[in-house]
């Protein structure tokens, strides 16, 4: 099955590729799960998760960059997506997350965007990075704060997402490296 074009990263215990054609069964699962994905687009059926991974893989092969899809290194297993993201209209270059119920509470989202964000700023030569965070949604904001980010403060996003609440958690390159 083809995969995206770009790099591959690993941690310790992940796996950081470009989506692939192979991944649609944990998009499924991530988009169908109604508390998983409340904050990252909410609820949505196969058909439309495929084109939320499609449109993931064409960021890839337009923009260069693009979140990865997450594999634990262990059981080979799609756990989540994660990595730098910045559609039309977005307030910044993000590295953002979003992982399977099953993957919560053992400390992958912050591992994998510690990858993502260097690789971000090494290849992508960002100069920031930001993180939309819903108000609600405590336990992005405890990966953030752990990734040392800060809260910015409530920023729009663009449409369809307009009507959302949203807090943009962000830090420059240079806190990052001096971290």
């Amino acid at each position: 099955m083809a995969i995206a074009p770009g790099p591959t990263l690993e941690t310790a215990r992940l796996i950081l590729r470009p989506t692939g054609a192979q991944d649609l069964d944990g998009w499924a699962q991530l988009m169908g799960d109604v508390e998983a994905a409340q904050y990252i687009g909410g609820y949505q059926t196969r058909e439309a998760a495929w084109r939320g991974m499609a449109s993931m893989a064409g960021s890839w092969a337009i923009n260069g960059f693009g979140m990865f899809s997450l594999i634990a290194r262990d059981t080979g297993l799609w756990v989540g997506r994660i990595g730098p993201w910045r559609p039309e209209g977005w307030p910044g270059t993000e590295v953002g997350w979003g992982l399977l119920r099953s993957a919560w509470g053992k400390g992958y989202a912050v591992e994998a965007a510690q990858a993502a964000i260097d690789w971000a700023f090494d290849h992508l030569s960002w100069d920031e990075v930001i993180h939309c965070i819903h108000p609600q949604n405590t336990a992005s904001q405890q990966v953030a704060a752990r990734l040392g980010s800060k809260n910015r403060g409530a920023h729009p996003l663009p449409a369809p997402y307009q009507d959302l609440p949203n807090d943009v958690w962000g830090q420059t390159k240079a806190e990052w490296k001096g971290r």
